[in-house]
């Protein structure tokens, strides 16, 4: 009989064994967001902000002047006419910060790389204002020599691990007098749950208007930051890469500069069509992708987590009637950005 009680009590204890689920390690949340044209209501004199100012700050001859001198008609009638008030930007980071609680139940991502911020302190007003729960570090920004007056930068609960460095793009011959409508690649050290260091790089590369050569040299600074860096670093770089998909069945981009190093998000993206739209083409590119590289090889303790890839669209306000990306409207505020975000999780073993 002692018998039995005693077979009974490991044969209890082996099924509960056996249902205990073994502990998951660390995961992280990446994510990259262009956020179209995330601009105060003040006029910054070293910005060409003419578009995004109230109707009241548009009446001057020199702001008229110099809406005549952008290139398109459009550009010139966004600049006298658009009333970018204090109730629009308000709304604009309303639904910016609606986009990105679509994560993690509403908490959003652990690191996010945005576009087309103009500075440090309407992106502050995001995190404090109307990302308070999410508990994101201070922003990271470094003012660049975009013309227009957008930057790149990261929001994070993760602890940085260094100074952030903003690296410029240098491009030779031909394309040297572009370099002022170009972003630099910033970069940022994050320390993971684990102790290790996460960089991530944030970039906003040249326009598709621009030369197919201006996008190959920032590949190439991309691909050269990377290379520089310790070899027991994880690294991602996420951002507007503005390769579109003409452009890369043409010229092999991504095959080139891409997938040699590195996991891309899109190669991943189960029945993704892509994250942007161009109407006159009828035509999907995936501009937005984040890049993973993990350090150590086949040793490598953080890896992608499979089908976590995803396009955070869920939002009403993010999509038009024809399932396209709808950006934002000035004056009817309705709509978030022209570009989708990209998820993904990594994990540890």
């Amino acid at each position: 009989m002692a018998i039995r009680i005693v077979l009974l009590i490991v044969t209890v204890l082996l099924a509960a064994c056996a249902k205990t689920p073994e502990p998951r390690g660390h995961a992280v949340t990446l994510m990259t967001f262009n956020v179209e044209n995330l601009f105060d209501a003040k006029d910054d004199p070293d910005k060409a902000d003419y578009d995004y100012l109230p109707i009241e700050l548009k009446q001057s001859e020199e702001h008229k002047d110099a809406c005549a001198e952008l290139r398109f008609e459009s550009w010139q009638n966004r600049c006298l006419n658009i009333d970018w008030n204090e109730d629009v930007v308000t709304q604009k980071l309303s639904v910016i910060a609606a986009t990105i609680k679509q994560v993690d139940n509403g908490r959003g991502p652990d690191v996010i790389a945005l576009q087309e911020v103009e500075n440090n302190s309407i992106l502050e007003r995001l995190r404090t204002e109307f990302l308070s729960e999410s508990a994101y570090e201070p922003a990271v920004l470094i003012e660049g020599n975009d013309s227009r007056g957008i930057d790149v930068a990261f929001l994070s609960r993760l602890p940085l691990a260094a100074e952030p460095q903003l690296h410029d793009l240098v491009f030779e011959g031909d394309f040297a007098d572009r370099v002022d409508d170009t972003r630099g690649i910033l970069q940022a050290d994050f320390e993971m749950p684990d102790g290790s260091i996460l960089t991530g790089f944030a970039v906003h590369f040249p326009a598709p208007y621009h030369p197919t050569g201006m996008r190959v040299s920032a590949y190439d600074t991309l691909n050269r930051l990377q290379a520089n860096l310790p070899d027991d670093r994880h690294v991602f770089a996420a951002g507007d890469f503005n390769t579109t998909a003409s452009e890369d069945t043409e010229k092999n981009l991504l095959d080139r500069f891409v997938r040699p190093t590195w996991t891309a998000s899109n190669d991943l993206c189960d029945g993704c069509l892509g994250t942007s739209y161009f109407p006159p083409d009828q035509s999907w590119s995936f501009l937005d992708m984040i890049l993973w590289q993990p350090c150590c090889g086949a040793d490598a303790t953080w890896q992608i987590r499979a089908d976590s890839v995803q396009i955070a669209n869920q939002t009403s306000a993010q999509v038009r009637d024809d399932g396209t990306p709808q950006r934002f409207r000035v004056p009817e505020g309705a709509g978030v950005s022209d570009h989708w975000p990209v998820v993904m999780v990594v994990e540890s073993k």
